[in-house]
């Protein structure tokens, strides 16, 4: 069964190769959407042996359907640049043993690594992921971050993918300071309303969850810190949520 291969990308020169080359393990095209790179993104891209389609960003879940378009069979493997197959995913894709099965997606378990260090605690571990999927019936959602496959019967699995996505803490933190925004907006957009309290309360909530259930505790000063970054990202969310309901009702 032919598959293609989808990725967005925005100045992933570091990235882009490698990914594409984990994506022809399995696929028989690779298409990249890329929101017109300042580095040298394309050129690598193209040289690997990828279509690449040039579009302004419209969000994570939209920038995805503006690809499937451009996907000319229906099982796609839509990876982000920093991402690469597992050996577990590729010998599951290889043996086609999806064909007899009657899920349309499934969830694979993203093995995160901050440099060289895998992070598998604090909820970083497993961290379930929607990457293949059947396009006649399942589809990214229109969330600007952090969309989820919308599909008729999706699957968990035990299969996995590196996510190489981080260096250092600045990283990470710049990432999820613009995750944040965009998720303030996206609630904002669909008429959440949130409470003085809210910032508190999800933010304590993050991180016992992550420090307490997630194994964080059990991981030193690593395990508080990866559970203070979660904590800290849920607090600054429905933080931002209130200074813009307090600007919306102001106008």
């Amino acid at each position: 069964m032919a598959i293609s291969g989808l990725v967005i990308s925005f100045n992933e020169e570091r990235h882009i190769g490698d990914c594409i080359d984990s994506l022809f393990r399995v696929c028989d095209e690779v298409i990249v959407v890329d929101s017109f790179s300042k580095d040298d993104t394309v050129k690598i891209a193209t040289s690997k042996g990828a279509k690449v389609i040039s579009q302004e960003f419209l969000g994570d879940g939209k920038q995805r359907i503006h690809g499937l378009q451009f996907c000319k069979n229906d099982w796609i493997l839509n990876l982000d640049a920093d991402e690469r197959l597992d050996e577990d995913t590729y010998q599951f894709i290889m043996s086609e043993a999806y064909l007899d099965l009657p899920h349309d997606a499934y969830n694979l378990r993203m093995r995160n690594f901050l440099g060289d260090e895998e992070v598998n605690y604090s909820g970083w571990y497993p961290d379930y992921t929607c990457r293949f999927f059947n396009k006649q019936t399942a589809t990214p959602s229109t969330s600007k971050v952090h969309q989820r496959i919308q599909a008729n019967n999706i699957k968990d699995t035990k299969l996995h993918l590196y996510h190489y996505g981080w260096d250092s803490f600045f990283q990470i933190i710049s990432k999820k300071n613009q995750y944040t925004d965009w998720q303030a907006e996206e609630l904002v957009a669909r008429g959440k309303k949130a409470k003085w309290f809210d910032p508190f309360t999800h933010g304590f909530a993050a991180w016992f969850r992550c420090y307490f259930f997630k194994k964080g505790v059990l991981n030193g000063v690593d395990g508080f810190t990866f559970a203070l970054i979660q904590a800290f990202f849920s607090y600054m969310k429905y933080a931002k949520l209130l200074k813009l309901q307090k600007k919306k009702d102001r106008s």
